[in-house]
This record gives C-alpha cells, structure tokens and sequence, in this order.
C-alpha cells in the first residue's frame, strides 16, 4: 500500500503540526524542557502552510525535509510563490497563510543563532529523516497524490475493512513508531468524528487492537479512551508491564487514566510492583482469617549442672496460646502474580457489560495448541 500521513487536506496546518509534535514525544519521553518541542510545533506548522500553497494542497514528509533543512529550496519556493501571488492566483486565506508564514521565516526562523536553530532542525529531522533515508520508504510514505492507494480510516471504517501495520520494529526502529502512531491518532480522529458526523453509520462497531502497546502510547489515548465508547469502539492493547507505560509517558497520573478507563484486564505473571500493586488495589482486599501461636515455659527449682553445662529445673510448666482474629488484606498477594500464574494462565478482572464477575485465575487457550 502507499499512503501520505500528511495527506489531510481536512485538517488546518496546525492540527496536523501538533499530531506531528505528538509523534516527536515519542522519541523525547524524557525532554522536560516543552520549548524545543513547541517551537518544532510551530515551524511545522508553517511549513505545512507554505507547502499547501505551492503543490496545490499535497504536504510529504520530503517537502517538510527540505524546507526545514534547506534554505536555497525555501527561497525557490517563496519566488514561485510571489510570481503566483502576482498574478492574483490565491484566495484571501491563501494570502494571509502566505504573509504569516513568510513573517515567521524570516522574522524567526531564520533570524535564530546557529545553536538553536541547529537543535531544533535535529528535533524535527529526526522524524523527517525517517522518510527521506531510505528510497522504499519514500516511495511508499512520499509518493504522488495519484498513487496513493489508503487514504486515511474514513472508508475503512464504513465498509468494515481491516488494517494490518506490518514493520519489524528491529529493522524500522524509528520508523515504525512513527507510522504506527500516527496511524493511531488518525484512526481516534475519524471514530471521534462519528460523534459529530449524523450521515455514519454508527450502529458498526470498530476496533483498535495493538501489541506493545507501550511502543505507540500518547498522552492523547487518556481522553480518546474515556470517550470512545460512546462511538462504539473497542479497544484491546497489550504491554510488558505499567512500568513499560510509565517509562513513556513519564507521567504517572495519565497512565493511571488510560489504566482505569481500560475495564477488562487480563493480568499475566510478572514481577513489576508497579503493576501488582495496581492490579491489587482494583481488585480489593477481603476479610482473611489469621491465627498466631504462642508457647512460653514456667520452672521452679532450676539448677545448674556443671557436669552437663546445662540447666536442670522441676516442676516446670509448658503453655500454649493460639489467638485466631481477622484482618483486611489483598484478595491476591504478590506471591500469587510472581510464583503462581502459570505460562497461558492469568488473573481475570472482566465485566459482562452490566455487572463484573468475580475476579478469578482462568487459563487461555493458545490457538496454536488447539486440536484440529
């Protein structure tokens, strides 16, 4: 398939700039400071603008590249424009994308010293170079307009159809995290516009299924999730651990969020705290009935025999107390998720839609063990 995550005339050049900064989070999981990822956001974002204007609405990931990183090409380009401009060939809104791009480039842009604006080139290449590197990958993210043959969720979702991302994340690292993302964020995009949009057929459900999920998740899936059900979307992801989310949104409170808006969940053996701890606060604690017992000995007339080198006593007394009482504690503890699931066995939180069935350890069926 060829397809242009860019492609979306329908979308203003800074929704798809801020879709873009979005992707960048992914390989800046760990950037505290927001200003270098904002500031790509907006050079992005006119980009975007300037590229609309002089390829008749088409934006690539190579037109971004090459205005981004090559100033001989954006001074190409803004002289075609002109001579477009002159003949009176834009609308009034073409026109004021035009001057305000223009004074963001050479107001901005190109007035930034060396060091920032090197930094901020590397921050925006390190997406873009992804797709201009290799020439199968441009050929297929970059092409014309014409041979483009997936055009984005719309259709996909009307008729049913079903779309598989099949790139080996060892041989596309960075590459595959992109598109991956991305097609996530354009996938949310159309189901929550189901909401709005009273032609859809809502009555068809529709389905996000990811493994590793924590390769792809963004913040965005925190509100996506908790509204999606209302545009009957199911939603099923698989990660190594709560960690494994935590480590890239590097924000506790969202995972939480995308956790608990996640009802059914399948808990497999593990050693990460962070989850049981989780996986047990939601299942709860129960009233466990506990017993300690105590011995204790009572002499009289002790003496010390210096043949033995031991005390000898009479009389002595042997007692015993045992003291049951309950207490509140986890229905399932740590020792059970680390020792006692087995392979293809897990701890089950489910809901039947209107109630939740008790949790319980249940075992899956792997297909590949299935008698025929």
């Amino acid at each position: 398939m060829k397809y242009n995550p860019l492609d979306k005339p329908n979308l203003k050049p800074s929704v798809l700039a801020n879709r873009l900064k979005t992707i960048l989070t992914l390989f800046s999981k760990n950037n505290s400071e927001s200003y270098w990822l904002d500031k790509a956001e907006a050079i992005l974002s006119e980009c975007i603008k300037l590229c609309r204007l002089y390829n008749n609405g088409y934006v690539t990931f190579l037109e971004l590249h090459k205005l981004v990183t090559d100033k001989n090409y954006y001074m190409e380009k803004i002289k075609t424009l002109k001579e477009n401009f002159l003949e009176n060939n834009f609308s009034i809104s073409q026109i004021h994308d035009l001057l305000s791009s223009l004074e963001f480039f050479e107001k901005e842009f190109y007035s930034l010293d060396q060091r920032t604006s090197s930094i901020l080139k590397s921050e925006i290449t390190r997406m873009t170079s992804c797709f201009v590197s290799d020439y199968e990958v441009q050929n297929i993210f970059c092409s014309n307009k014409e041979d483009l043959n997936f055009y984005g969720f719309q259709d996909v979702l009307e008729k049913g159809k079903i779309v598989v991302l099949n790139m080996n994340l060892s041989e596309y690292r960075n590459l595959s995290k992109i598109i991956a993302a991305y097609l996530k964020l354009d996938f949310q995009t159309e189901v929550m516009s189901r909401l709005a949009n009273k032609n859809i057929n809502q009555k068809r459900s529709v389905c996000f299924i990811s493994d590793e999920y924590h390769e792809y998740v963004t913040d965005t899936d925190a509100d996506f999730y908790s509204q999606s059900r209302e545009a009957k979307c199911i939603n099923i992801v698989a990660t190594q651990s709560y960690t494994s989310l935590l480590n890239a949104l590097n924000n506790q409170y969202t995972v939480k969020v995308i956790v608990q808006n996640l009802i059914n969940k399948l808990w497999f053996r593990t050693d990460d705290t962070f989850t049981i701890e989780d996986a047990q606060k939601q299942i709860g604690k129960e009233e466990k009935e506990k017993s300690s017992i105590s011995i204790s000995e009572n002499s009289k007339e002790t003496k010390y025999n210096y043949f033995t080198k031991k005390f000898a006593s009479r009389d002595a007394n042997l007692s015993e107390s045992i003291n049951t009482y309950t207490q509140l504690d986890y229905l399932y503890d740590s020792h059970f998720f680390t020792l006692e699931l087995e392979t293809f066995s897990c701890l089950s939180f489910l809901s039947t839609g209107s109630s939740i069935i008790p949790p319980q350890k249940i075992y899956m069926q792997p297909y590949f063990l299935q008698e025929i």
